[in-house]
This record gives C-alpha cells, structure tokens and sequence, in this order.
C-alpha cells in the first residue's frame, strides 16, 4: 500500500475508503469548511495573491505544473473556442497538473489599436514589461480572419487531451496557484455591450432611459466601421501594495484621491469542447457566450482552491481557458472584469458516473465548488447561441435553483421540499455576470450547514 505524502494523496485515499458524499461531510465537521483535506487553501488565504517579483514573460518565473502550456500564437484561438474533434495542443494523465500561461485580450483589440506596446506605453509601461506572447498574437494570429464587430474578444488557450476521458464522464477542475504575468490591468466599456447598452434599435433597454446609457450615446462611433473611432472607454488600472500590503487595483477617483480594491485573480473562462462544428468561426463556438461545456463562466469565486466541474463531450474532454482576470464585482456591470494575463495551475482529473468523485448535477451541467461553499450553476441558454439567444437572468435564476435542488436530493439526502425551503432561508444566489449574451445565476450553499 503506498504510504500517502501530501494533503491531495491524504483527501484522494480518504474519498476512497469513504466515497464523496461521507468525506465532504466528515470533511466539514473537522475544519468546518473542508478546506484542508480538500487540498484548497483557506478563503483568507486564497484571497490574497502573490505578485511575482518579475514579468512572467513566457517560460520565466516559477512554473508549478507537471506540464506547462503557453499562449503561443500557434496555441491559441481569438474569439472561438475549441469544437468537439479539434486538434489537442497538449495531452496529459487524468490527475496531473498543468501550468498555463493565459494572455488577456484587453490591450491588443482592435479598438485598442492591436498594439500592445502602444497601448501600454501611453500608461508608462516600458516594452519590457509587455508580454511577448501579446505582442506575438496581435502582430501575427492568422488562424482566423479577426472581426472585431463578429468575433469574440478572448485568446483561448488549449485544448488539452485528458487521457481516459471520454462523454458522459465529467471532468473536475481543480485551480491550485493564480499568479499575475503583469502588475497591471485594463477595464472597459464598449457600445452596445454593459449592463446599460444601448439597444440594437438605438434606443435604451428597459428600465433605465437613453441619457443612462453607458458609454453615452454621443459618443457611440460605430457607425465608423473604425474601431478606434467607437468611442468605447478602457480605464488602464495599475496595480500596487494597498491596505496591510495586499495587491490591488488602482482608480482615480475625480482629480484627486483614487480607488484601490483587492485583486482576486481567477480565469473567466474554463471549459471543455462542446459544440460540433465544421469552420472555426462557427457562431456555436464563439467565445462570448458560457454553455453546458463551461467557457465563459465568469464567476468570480472560481479562483485558488476552487473546484469546477464540466460535463464531458469529447474524448478527451479537450479542456480549454482563457480570459484572465485580475478582480471582478459580481454581475461585470461595465462589461469586462479587471483583465489581466494570469500563470494559472490546474489539475485535471477525470470523473467516471458512479464513482462519487463529481456531484451528480455535473453530469449534465457545469457545477462549483469551493472550500466553505457549493455553487449550483444557472445559465439562461446553455447552448449558447445554437436555438437564438436567450439573455433573461430570470431563465438563469429558475436553472440555478433546480440544479441546487437536485444537489441537496441526491447528494445530500435532503427531501426536495425541505430542500427548496432550506434554500430561501439560508442559501444566496447571486448574479454572476449580466454581459455575456447567456446571462449566469450562480447559488452559494454554505458547506458548515451540512456539517451537523
């Protein structure tokens, strides 16, 4: 019998003799969260970021995974995801880790200039603390033909082959390390887009009136067909050492005083291939909308010590990230989070139905996990924008209850109307974000009730 050596052997021995379900519960009655022997962090401690000491240009700096996957332009797709039968760009055991290094779109779009060094250098970020594999992308992706006014904004980087997994099982993803690649973020507002867009007719979406649209309808230069003439705003926002040292993002605030908020980094878009299609800019595959196969989640809970769960549609399952950010207000009202290049570290495990290794929920649709909490995951149209697209927070609040329903029935014990009576006193749904044409509803079942 081999004699476990680290916390993750010690939580994989356990959940073996004890199966899932027994080991959250005995989990939760000795830390009270479960956040030890489940190998993740604690909430404290997750929530505050280490800054590496230098620019983690590609294969610089520390790099924590058995395997190691950079955005090199030949790595990548701008704007699309991978699509069930895609080319694997790396393959790796069931259980092993990876290290990625995601690259963020904001500073080489179009109406940014696609420039990074430009960009940046108007904020006073000398070349060398650019990324070269952003400077690469914008200077020389060709995979597809860019649209800015079509195409989704994000480079993705993947997919990666997990050997053994194939549909029907789910895989478990486990983020262990998020380190900023830059001291420094973008945050923007685009027309069109935001929580306050205007509407395709030009007019102001209900509930608020034209003048209360964001960016101000004045300035909207669409019209154009000039990207950099659109009038969308891009707040440049450095980051430094704020309240008791913690990194943090920095705004002006008026002309004197500024904004800081901590920085919470996590990547925005984690999925596995879903949608099959035929050319690589399929609608099916843009980038934008968040599906059954995850991608553009955005939920900002997602971070170190987290653990997402995917429903597998490919051999492989063909695991994807991209869109790192750096912090994110619950809803992304403006649009984009704090965008920032992050080195993230995953382990990628396969779970097989009937193991107990994966809630049930996650064999059909997306579910997360963290230390001191259960998400249930909602999204208004979980096939993106494959049947039209659906954008009612409403449709994404109903799919997030029923999923968390079905969670506390079956892996929990609980009788459904208890369930759903428990849920209205003690459990929180909250928006996880408006702006993704498939809007999301994320629930937050606090672990520490069921410890009893």
């Amino acid at each position: 019998m081999r004699v476990p050596k680290s916390p993750a052997d010690v939580r994989d021995a356990l959940i073996t003799r004890l199966g899932r379900r027994n080991f959250l519960r005995a989990a939760a009655v000795v830390t009270g969260a479960g956040g030890g022997l489940l190998g993740a962090r604690s909430a404290s401690a997750a929530a505050t970021p280490t800054l590496p000491r230098e620019i983690l240009q590609p294969r610089k700096g520390p790099i924590q995974g058995k395997h190691y996957l950079p955005s090199a332009v030949e790595q990548v797709r701008w704007g699309y995801v991978p699509a069930v039968g895609s080319q694997p760009v790396l393959r790796m055991r069931s259980g092993e880790t990876v290290t990625i290094d995601s690259v963020s779109h904001e500073g080489i779009l179009e109406d940014q200039g696609r420039d990074p060094v430009a960009y940046f250098g108007k904020h006073g970020v000398p070349r060398a603390n650019v990324l070269q594999d952003a400077i690469a992308i914008a200077r020389d992706y060709s995979r597809t033909t860019r649209n800015f006014d079509v195409d989704g904004p994000h480079v993705v980087t993947g997919p990666i082959y997990v050997d053994g997994a194939r549909p029907g099982d789910v895989l478990k993803v486990e983020t262990l390390s998020m380190l900023p690649r830059v001291p420094y973020g973008v945050v923007s507002s685009r027309h069109g887009k935001g929580a306050l867009a205007r509407t395709a007719s030009g007019g102001a979406p209900d509930g608020i009136t034209v003048d209360e649209v964001m960016p101000p309808v004045a300035t909207d230069g669409r019209p154009t067909g000039d990207p950099t003439r659109y009038g969308n705003v891009s707040v440049f926002t450095p980051v430094r050492r704020g309240r008791k040292g913690v990194p943090s993002g920095v705004m002006k605030r008026g002309n004197s005083g500024e904004v800081t908020f901590p920085l919470s980094p996590f990547m925005g878009m984690m999925g596995v291939a879903f949608a099959s299609a035929g050319q690589p800019t399929d609608p099916a595959l843009n980038s934008i909308p968040p599906t059954l196969g995850g991608g553009n989640i955005d939920i900002n809970l997602l971070g170190v010590g987290s653990t997402f769960y995917l429903p597998v549609f490919a051999e492989g399952a063909l695991f994807y990230t991209g869109d790192p950010h750096h912090a994110m207000g619950g809803g992304e009202a403006a649009l984009t989070a704090m965008e920032g290049s992050l080195r993230g570290t995953f382990r990628l495990t396969v779970c097989k139905a009937g193991s107990g290794d994966a809630p049930s929920v996650a064999f059909h649709y997306p579910f997360a996990e963290t230390a001191d909490a259960w998400l249930p995951i909602g999204l208004s149209d979980p096939d993106g924008s494959q049947s039209g697209q659906v954008n009612d927070l409403d449709v994404a609040m109903r799919r997030a209850v029923v999923n968390a329903l079905d969670f506390l029935e079956h892996d929990q014990g609980m009788d459904r109307a208890v369930a759903y009576a428990y849920l209205s006193a003690a459990a929180n749904f909250e928006v996880s974000q408006v702006v993704d044409r498939t809007t999301g509803v994320h629930g937050v079942i606090l672990k520490e009730h069921f410890s009893g």
